[in-house]
């Protein structure tokens, strides 16, 4: 029963990468958004 004594160090790994996860989707969420948004409501620049 060895390996059930150990500290579990991997668990750790888990929450980088969730954290990364997460803005990586909040990330492409928003730049489709502002991709859309400016071919559909183009700046005036007159």
């Amino acid at each position: 029963m060895v390996l059930a004594a150990e500290k579990v160090w991997h668990f750790w790994i888990a929450v980088p990468l969730a954290a990364s996860a997460i803005l990586l989707v909040l990330s492409l969420v928003g730049l489709y958004v502002a991709k859309v948004s400016r071919t559909r409501y183009p700046s005036s620049h007159s």
